[in-house]
């Protein structure tokens, strides 16, 4: 048995996960500066398996538009570059010894103009997921109200709640959109 403090608890954690998992998406798009974040996505070919790039090297920034790989074992300089190139990034990297460097090229007008087009479908996508989850909680309440288990007016003041919380997520999802278009179109 559910009670409206229990829907009001759910969602507001289920609307939080929305956005954390919006910024985690935020943090992989790529903008003018280094982020070692962007080759989290990368997977390497490690003794036959396919491992993530943080497994097998420590990545780190050398400055603001260059990241620094340092496998941990000799033989895999190579294998990292061939899978960063082979990435959709469009970066390339250039071994010096054991450190790789990958330079941050400086993006064209066009291409930030679609990277900022992906950050907002991205942002919409949240939102979306967010009014999903709303909708599922006022059906949840109408169902308690149907079932005798509370009344018209908890219901009013319920959906209120939920709009509240639901307003209050949207508008951090605009911020967010809004400060990663601002560092994309950062020359």
């Amino acid at each position: 048995m559910t009670t409206l403090a229990e829907i009001k608890q759910t969602t507001e954690t289920k609307m939080d996960q929305s956005i954390a998992a919006f910024k985690s998406n935020l943090t992989k798009i790529r903008t003018g500066r280094a982020n070692p974040a962007l080759l989290d996505t990368i997977h390497v070919d490690y003794y036959g398996s396919t491992v993530p790039l943080s497994q097998v090297a420590n990545v780190t920034l050398l400055d603001s538009r260059t990241i620094s790989i340092q496998p941990w074992e000799k033989g895999m300089g190579a294998k990292i570059e061939k899978a960063i190139r082979e990435s959709d990034l469009g970066l390339n990297p250039a071994s010096m010894g054991d450190l790789i460097r990958v330079p941050m090229p400086p993006m064209s007008e066009e291409r930030r103009k679609e990277m900022t087009k992906l950050v907002r479908h991205e942002g919409e996508s949240a939102k979306i997921a967010v009014r999903n989850l709303r909708r599922d909680a006022n059906e949840g309440v109408k169902k308690l109200v149907k079932d005798k288990l509370a009344s018209e007016d908890e219901q009013k003041r319920s959906e209120a709640d939920i709009q509240k919380t639901t307003d209050r997520h949207v508008i951090a999802i605009d911020q967010m959109v809004a400060a990663k278009e601002q560092e994309i179109m950062a020359v």
